[in-house]
């Protein structure tokens, strides 16, 4: 046996190897594939948390499937031609240079549905901007002119503001100017809001550009250093004991290297949950602040501040 040429022990061992190699990639690709969340709008956005992600859903469902009739019929009737005029032995293909008729029938129908879909996405723009009145459930609101309104000019704000690597919400209406002297609550991270209530979200930045998007609540809104950008949402429904409701979102613009760390959550509760919960983050925060002046009269008296 010549000494270049591999034996068959060698061969089987070289093919069980591939066959394990082989086997690996399909389990990997698999839990991937089958993994609860792989599937999560794959094809259509995320829905069900707010009106206006309900809204973006039904468009972009309404021009996917206007999309993929238009893509079977120009795939079925290029494979129908390529089959049908194959070329054949003993056959002269005929050479056809142009059908005006057919050419102008084709484009006018193409502007026709641009045309209508322009015309349903402008019907449905409104519902996806525009902010609905809060329900006769929902929180105490103030009214203001100065941000994306409900009809009624009635809801609640929420200052969003992002930072590296975390999202810092300060809440009441009075969050874009004077929250630190009108002590406002704030809280890091996870979001508490009521539900079936507009909620109105001023979002900026400290540092860099950011991007806020909970998929389940709408649309990303850019945070940028320096400007106040705005979105809404309204959560119909409130956790119950058994059930939690929890939106989860994640900053949707590189923001530097610990990006992946920046995720957003929003928990929706009832109103009264809701108020019961600023009382607590006010009584909080005003006993972090009470140790703190506590400390500073220490260490002034001390010497060391």
């Amino acid at each position: 046996m010549r000494p270049d040429v591999p034996d068959a022990k060698s061969r089987r061992r070289s093919r069980r190897l591939r066959l394990a190699g082989t086997l690996l990639s399909i389990a990997l690709l698999g839990s991937l594939v089958f993994a609860p969340d792989a599937f999560a709008g794959l094809l259509l956005p995320k829905s069900g948390g707010s009106p206006n992600a309900n809204s973006i859903q039904n468009l972009y469902r309404l021009i996917l499937y206007v999309a993929a009739f238009v893509f079977v019929v120009v795939e079925g009737a290029l494979l129908y031609s390529v089959y049908k005029f194959r070329a054949k032995k003993g056959a002269e293909a005929a050479q056809i240079h142009g059908n005006t008729r057919l050419e102008i029938g084709w484009t006018v129908a193409a502007a026709l549905i641009l045309v209508v879909l322009t015309v349903i996405t402008f019907v449905k723009l409104p519902s996806i901007i525009n902010p609905p009145n809060s329900g006769p459930g929902g929180a105490v609101l103030t009214a203001s002119v100065t941000r994306p309104s409900p009809p009624n000019g009635k809801s609640l704000t929420i200052c969003v503001q992002g930072r590296q690597y975390i999202w810092r919400y300060t809440y009441g209406n009075g969050c874009l100017s004077g929250a630190f002297s009108a002590k406002l609550p704030y809280s890091y991270q996870e979001m508490t809001v009521p539900a079936d209530t507009t909620i109105v979200l001023a979002i900026q930045s400290t540092d860099v550009i950011h991007s806020w998007w909970v998929p389940s609540l709408g649309g990303k809104v850019d945070a940028v250093p320096g400007y106040t950008t705005y979105t809404w949402f309204k959560a119909p429904r409130a956790s119950t004991p058994g059930h939690t409701v929890l939106f989860r979102g994640q900053c949707a613009q590189l923001c530097g290297r610990n990006h992946a760390a920046m995720t957003a959550f929003v928990h929706v509760v009832s109103p009264t949950e809701y108020q019961a919960w600023l009382d607590q983050q006010n009584a909080a925060i005003a006993a972090a602040n009470a140790r703190v002046v506590q400390l500073r009269r220490i260490l002034t008296a001390s010497g060391n501040l």
